[in-house]
């Protein structure tokens, strides 16, 4: 009964927010929480500054974390859920497991959520707004956050497993991927900006080192050979499964547009990252890697639409869902 009351009156608070809001898709507001919860998004932004100052690579991870969210059934916060009674957790899929970080920062920034607001904000808007503020943090852009985001009831390993793209994907698997979820080419191009910053595991990129392309037997300046013999001395061809490498040498710690420099010069870290322009035999791609690589707030302009985009996935609003108390279990 007490559940039941407490979504009426969440429904109520969500209805009288609504007036007056700019809305995306009819479905998402700015300034969802202004009366519910009007120091939201400074809580998340505190916390997230404060775990980023602890761990850098923090910003990374939990821009990661609302993409690998958002990839699965929607941005529904369907990743952070635990095992529990019928529940199986996302978290071990085979591109999460041993691989997502951020989970505890989440559950910092949810239990100052439930201390000040209680039932209130999802853990779903949580990602969205965390994985902005990442991205400010580290010198990348920053975009208004659409919010009103439900919670999940449910987990799917099976589509963990399904859809999130595997860092060797082909460009062909990769555009299937995106189309899937409604993000198109343009979009796909934007968003792997995203390894601009972080790093990845050897068993993320040992196929793309080991694995010679085309262009690599062809490298008569040397330019491929040099840069894979440094992650040969990284990453064996077996064992050190777990060994770090930056998904950008030149700036690893930085959200900018090297990325895309680093993919003309054959410096992608990942196979998925490289075959943007090794098999973009219409070169629309590569037109696009190249505008990005010599303007960067071109990308960051980009960038941010994309995410905004990607953040609207699926949504679940209004009675939809439901509000977490603790966002690795359903109320």
């Amino acid at each position: 009964m007490r559940n039941f009351l407490v979504t009426l009156v969440l429904i109520f608070l969500g209805l009288k927010t609504l007036k007056g809001d700019d809305t995306i898709g009819g479905s998402l507001f700015l300034d969802h929480y202004k009366e519910t919860c009007p120091l939201a998004e400074e809580i998340v932004a505190r916390e997230v500054e404060i775990a980023v100052l602890k761990d850098p690579r923090m910003a990374a991870s939990l821009l990661r974390l609302h993409f690998h969210d958002c990839f699965v059934m929607g941005c529904d916060a369907s990743v952070l859920l635990d095992n529990y009674g019928d529940i199986v957790s996302e978290k071990l899929a085979v591109p999460n497991l041993n691989s997502l970080r951020g989970f505890e920062v989440i559950d910092k920034i949810k239990y100052t959520l439930e201390e000040a607001c209680p039932y209130t904000v999802s853990c779903a808007d949580i990602l969205a707004i965390a994985a902005r503020d990442s991205v400010a943090l580290r010198g990348g852009p920053r975009w208004e956050v659409w919010l009103g985001r439900k919670d999940s009831l449910k987990a799917s390993l099976a589509g963990a497993n399904q859809f999130i793209p595997s860092p060797n994907f082909t460009l062909q698997a990769l555009i299937a991927s995106f189309k899937q979820q409604g993000l198109d080419i343009g979009d796909l191009v934007a968003l792997s900006g995203s390894h601009t910053m972080g790093k990845a595991r050897c068993t993320s990129f040992r196929q793309r080192v080991y694995q010679v392309s085309l262009q690599e037997e062809h490298d008569e300046y040397r330019k491929y050979k040099t840069f894979r013999r440094i992650l040969r001395s990284i990453c064996p061809s077996s064992g050190r499964d777990n060994q770090l490498a930056p998904l950008d040498f030149a700036t690893p710690a930085r959200f900018d547009n090297h990325y895309f420099i680093n993919l003309l010069e054959g410096k992608g870290l990942l196979g998925s990252d490289n075959a943007l322009i090794w098999e973009d035999d219409e070169g629309e791609v590569l037109e696009q890697v190249w505008a990005y690589a010599t303007n960067q707030e071109l990308f960051f302009e980009s960038f941010a639409n994309s995410m905004v985009k990607m953040g609207n996935i699926n949504v679940l609003i209004g009675v939809e869902g439901e509000i977490r108390k603790n966002c690795r279990f359903v109320n």
